[in-house]
């Protein structure tokens, strides 16, 4: 009998997120549903790939592979993504707690902001993502399950203003 080798387990994950609310300079902000939660609406949210790597590296990386928007293009400049310099530390859901290293309970998540043109068209990745809707901000914190994320999209007025 041949001999089965071995399948690698999926490394932990880095209990340290960027949380990026993308919006219009009408305020209207994106939200994706979550493909295996129906009824999650979120904004773009991911852990850093390494250590090392950069928030705003994690953050222009996740915007691509969740929503197909390329941060640094000619429609989407660099400067459009603003690092808040706000962090939220917050209990990892039950749900997906198994990702993580045994006995991480606890992630902190880096929160920015991404201006976009209105009317920017979205490519969801199909296997993270099955809807995305453009709301102004208030409905779009409403309809948020994250409380830091709902909490992010409430400041965005002021964070704007202020150049975040």
């Amino acid at each position: 009998m041949p001999a089965v080798a071995p399948q690698a387990l999926p490394a932990a994950k880095i209990p340290v997120s960027v949380l990026v609310v993308i919006h219009t300079p009408q305020l209207d902000v994106l939200l994706i549903e979550r493909a295996l939660q129906p009824g999650f609406w979120q904004s773009v949210t991911g852990s850093l790939d390494a250590p090392d790597e950069p928030l705003a590296a994690t953050a222009a990386r996740e915007v691509a592979e969740e929503t197909g928007l390329q941060v640094g293009s000619a429609a989407i400049p660099q400067a459009a993504l603003r690092d808040w310099h706000q962090t939220n530390v917050y209990d990892i859901y039950p749900l997906w707690r198994h990702r993580y290293a045994p006995g991480v309970w606890k992630n902190t998540e880096h929160v920015f902001s991404l201006e976009v043109p209105a009317g920017t068209p979205v490519r969801l990745a199909p296997r993270e993502h099955r809807a995305s809707v453009w709301l102004p901000w208030r409905e779009a914190a409403a309809r948020c399950f994250s409380a830091s994320n709902a909490e992010a999209i409430r400041q965005l007025p002021r964070r704007v203003r202020c150049g975040a």
